[in-house]
């Protein structure tokens, strides 16, 4: 296996302005992110997701993430599954706060706005622990990893790899990773299997239809022999 970033929980919201419940899901992800769970989350810029961020995507589509949506519409949500797949867990403000709920405005929160983020960063914490297996100590208010700033997934570093499949372009992740593994294995191009073995590889990580292997097993060959090249040179 590759050797990957370690594993991490994403964690979306809405980024409506004009409403206080998109105030009430950017603060309840902040404090997610920043006090309650900072080792174990990264932020995905939504804008970023939906204008085509390489790095974003590629992350929600390698590790689970969690939308905070600030209505039904599930903005977040959606986006999330359209680009890279459905999310781990969804949260809606409005099934804490209710329809209607006076939360404030979007630059000014009321009492029941702060006490909305509360709920909803309290909901979500116990959720990134159930999607990593953490084990959280209410005593110390700790996980067996150490806290460490919160992150954004643009940076998380996840190797990904665009390569025309079919006359299309495609992003694969950690295809990278794998390349290099093999070159550090002494395997080429030209060694018996290193195609299949190339797509085998791939398809741990990537959603590819079986009926599409060989034009992904062309792909793959052809550039893993780039990287080879590009290696030995």
């Amino acid at each position: 296996m590759p050797d990957l970033p370690q594993k991490k929980v994403g964690i979306v919201a809405c980024s409506g302005e004009e409403l206080a419940e998109g105030t009430v899901t950017r603060l309840a992800a902040l404090k997610v992110l920043e006090q309650l769970r900072p080792a174990e989350t990264v932020t995905i810029c939504l804008p970023l997701f939906l204008a085509g961020g390489e790095g974003d995507r590629a992350f929600a589509r390698f590790y689970p993430t969690i939308a905070i949506d600030g209505c039904e519409k599930r903005c977040a949500a959606k986006a999330t599954e359209q680009y890279s797949g459905k999310p781990a867990a969804s949260v809606v403000v409005t099934d804490f706060a209710g329809e209607g709920a006076n939360l404030g405005t979007p630059r000014r929160l009321t009492g029941a706005g702060h006490q909305a983020v509360e709920a909803v960063a309290e909901t979500v914490a116990p959720l990134v622990d159930n999607l990593l297996g953490v084990k959280w100590s209410g005593r110390t208010g700790q996980a067996t990893t150490e806290a460490v700033e919160a992150a954004c997934a643009c940076g998380s570093g996840i190797p990904v790899l665009t390569m025309t499949v079919d006359d299309h372009r495609e992003t694969l992740i950690a295809v990278p990773a794998i390349f290099d593994q093999l070159f550090q294995q002494g395997k080429r191009p030209d060694t018996n299997g290193i195609a299949e073995e190339l797509l085998q590889s791939t398809q741990l990580y990537n959603s590819i239809d079986p009926a599409a292997g060989s034009v992904y097993r062309s792909a793959l060959i052809r550039d893993f022999e780039v990287y080879c090249r590009k290696k030995e040179a």
